[in-house]
């Protein structure tokens, strides 16, 4: 199963791919609640280059690497990759009100389809907020 999350960025698609695809930026946005944060992020931003973000609980109880390979890159409009035997598409559209930023990815079995589509569009928010608050 496929799940869907979306934001609009009020921001130009210059500033939002470079916000998506920085290390630096990365850092400041991936988390999907506050009691989280990313420690460390890498990007080979090319066809088969890797990607590797450092997820831990601020409290230090638990931590992860999501981590993939690229796919397909096309600057300013798409990036897709897979992750531990799933797949991700980002898809970047700039129309009159913004930026419009939406992920499309493979549902694991683990947490139930609305965790999974809430904890996505966490990260996604705190993206935008943080991509906004920059200019």
């Amino acid at each position: 199963m496929k799940i869907t999350v979306q934001t609009t960025v009020h921001v130009p698609m210059a500033s939002v791919w470079t916000a998506y695809t920085s290390p630096e930026d990365i850092v400041q946005w991936n988390a999907a609640s506050d009691d989280w944060h990313t420690t460390r992020a890498a990007v080979d931003l090319r066809v088969g280059g890797q990607f590797c973000s450092r997820m831990e609980a601020k409290d230090g109880s638990f931590g992860f690497d999501f981590e993939g390979t690229y796919t397909n890159i096309i600057p300013g409009s798409l990036i897709e990759y897979e992750f531990g035997g799933r797949k991700a598409r980002v898809e970047f559209s700039a129309g009159q009100s913004g930026v419009s930023v939406t992920v499309t990815f493979d549902a694991e079995l683990s947490h139930t389809i609305e965790q999974q589509r809430e904890g996505w569009q966490a990260i996604l928010d705190r993206f935008q907020k943080h991509v906004e608050s920059r200019v």
